[in-house]
């Protein structure tokens, strides 16, 4: 499972809101609404959101892999 819960405290951090992203930068509610819920998203909208935060940013400082537990293990 890919998880954005960076991606939140990047934004906090950089003090970018996410007002600012659905009004001023072209990034979807209904993204911002799939990120909360780390559901997937495109790489368009991830491009999109590092270029918004700026050079030096990677995806690790917005995502982070978290590997599925196997259906034996649940």
């Amino acid at each position: 499972m890919i998880k954005f819960d960076k991606l939140f405290k990047t934004l906090k951090a950089n003090k970018i809101s996410q007002y600012n992203l659905y009004t001023y930068q072209g990034v979807s509610r209904s993204q911002i609404q799939r990120l909360k819920k780390n559901k997937s998203v495109t790489t368009h909208t991830l491009n999109r959101i590092l270029n918004i935060l700026g050079e030096g940013f990677t995806l690790n400082d917005i995502a982070e892999f978290v590997p599925d537990k196997k259906e034996d293990e649940k």
